[in-house]
């Protein structure tokens, strides 16, 4: 599919991300300390990337917590008084798993092209914001708040699920993170190339050699 083939207003919304450099010059600050980081450790590199695993470990990671609120929510919305200590328990492993979902995020983040740190940016936002309100649904439910607990959580559902979105669309439109960092480069056409392997020669502010 070409972008002139985009009937979704959400795609085209999201294209618009791409094409923009409002977020570049905070990315261009962020993305080389990230960078630096990783070639200074190819070892916890190399784990973040998933390469003991032959592909990404970001996608993989990223079901534990939104299954984990995934169901608190539904406990919350259909399992009464009873569930609600269960309700908070798994929004609290949630809040845990949500920390090294986010590590290796970034670490593919920032070796990837141009246009998928920009999407990638907006996708850290919703999900930062989403983790935020995640915690404040935790504390306001230890502090018996749980009405208020419960319209954090699904205010937070909403945030996580749009950067869901992004996440997908990195995944699938513009085939991020770079196949070569986790495992050996392979055949599958990438419908929107925006993948900058390992070694690429940075024109476009691309990554160095992890």
């Amino acid at each position: 599919m070409t972008r002139t083939d985009d009937r979704s207003a959400a795609l085209r919304a999201v294209r618009s991300l791409e094409d923009s450099p409002a977020l570049d010059p905070v990315i261009d600050r962020v993305r080389p300390v990230v960078a630096d980081l990783l070639a200074r450790r190819p070892d916890a590199a190399d784990l973040l990337h998933g390469r003991p695993l032959g592909h990404a470990l970001h996608p993989v990671l990223t079901d534990v917590p939104i299954g984990l609120w995934s169901s608190a929510v539904v406990l919350d919305v259909t399992g009464g008084p009873s569930a609600r200590p269960h309700s908070e328990r798994l929004i609290g492993l949630g809040i845990l798993a949500a920390l090294p979902t986010a590590l290796t995020g970034v670490a593919d983040w920032a070796v990837s092209g141009r246009r998928t740190r920009r999407v990638g940016s907006a996708h850290a936002a919703l999900n930062s914001v989403g983790l935020g309100l995640f915690t404040a649904s935790w504390v306001l439910r230890r502090r018996g708040a749980h009405t208020w607990g419960v319209v954090a959580s699904l205010a937070a559902t909403g945030l996580v699920g749009a950067g869901g979105y992004l996440g997908g669309h990195m995944t699938s439109r513009l085939g991020a993170p770079p196949r070569g960092l986790s495992g050996p480069p392979t055949t599958r056409p990438t419908p929107d190339a925006d993948e900058v392997e390992v070694g690429a020669a940075p024109d476009d502010g691309g990554p160095a050699a992890v």
